[in-house]
């Protein structure tokens, strides 16, 4: 296993090359870090940190693993979209989780995850929201700058977050990078979200997965920018998309949008896309 202490110089790969050579200092995120990460590993290139965190988790290693990476040759987000940002550019990482929560309720692990980012901006007074069910976006156009993938195996949940930290020209003209409103390095970014998430957990899992008694539920839909809006549910197998206004996140984390033809409710795992429409 990979793992760098103190600065952390990027793969000579040759498309990394054409960006410069830059570094991470992983002992300044350490110095920081709440004790529940018992473990940080940052490598210069991995194929898929997510990919490598879930191979720990069929190991046995206990949660509270984070691995980070300057650049992933096989980073995706949701249905098996690629991701992908030069070195120096985005924080991307992936934790390791064992909730002793029932799994029934772990389908709000990626919406806690997307709580802990949203925390970390709102500490510095940042304008951000989260699109449901959690890709993070800000400013008022409301441009996403990260994205969170989780995948679940061997008793664990493994989650990945890329974050935009600064902009370069493979980013899409509608994103939005985290320097453009916070003056904060990678370091201290990956330490405030990890911490923020830490204490999401702590409290989800503690309570048992129950949304409504840590106040979940009611902090998400403070936080959620789809509610409200008009938006388009794009649905699989050729089904017709529904349209109508986000009205409310349910106990489950699904999206309940009002239309013509009374309330559809859907999961994160059952669409395709949410857009809003006007």
């Amino acid at each position: 296993m990979e793992d760098a202490i103190g600065p952390i110089p990027c793969s000579t790969d040759p498309q990394i090359d054409r960006v410069g050579r830059v570094s991470f200092d992983a002992d300044a995120v350490r110095r920081e870090l709440d004790p529940f990460w018992s473990e940080l590993q940052a490598v210069g290139e991995t194929g898929s940190t997510n990919d490598d965190v879930l191979a720990e988790a069929a190991r046995g290693t206990p949660q509270g693993l984070v691995r980070t990476a300057e650049f992933q040759t096989a980073g995706r987000g949701r249905l098996d979209r690629g991701w992908e940002a030069p070195p120096g550019t985005s924080v991307m990482f992936s934790i390791l989780l064992r909730p002793q929560a029932p799994v029934r309720h772990w389908g709000w692990i990626p919406i806690l995850a997307g709580m802990g980012v949203y925390d970390a901006l709102q500490s510095a007074a940042v304008d951000a929201a989260l699109k449901w069910p959690n890709d993070v976006q800000l400013g008022p156009d409301r441009g996403k700058c990260g994205g969170i993938l989780t995948q679940a195996a061997a008793g664990a949940a493994v989650v990945g977050i890329g974050l935009n930290v600064r902009s370069h020209d493979r980013l899409p003209e509608t994103a939005e990078v985290i320097g453009d409103y916070w003056d904060i390095s990678r370091e201290r970014l990956l330490a405030a979200v990890l911490n923020a998430i830490a204490a999401r957990y702590r409290r989800w899992d503690g309570a048992a997965g129950d949304v409504v008694r840590t106040g979940l539920l009611a902090d998400y839909r403070t936080a959620c920018g789809t509610l409200g809006q008009r938006v388009r549910v794009e649905l699989p197998g050729g089904a017709p998309p529904a349209l109508g206004i986000a009205e409310d996140v349910d106990q489950e984390g699904r999206l309940v949008v009002r239309t013509a033809d009374g309330p559809v409710v859907v999961g994160a795992g059952d669409v395709i896309h949410v857009r809003p429409t006007g």
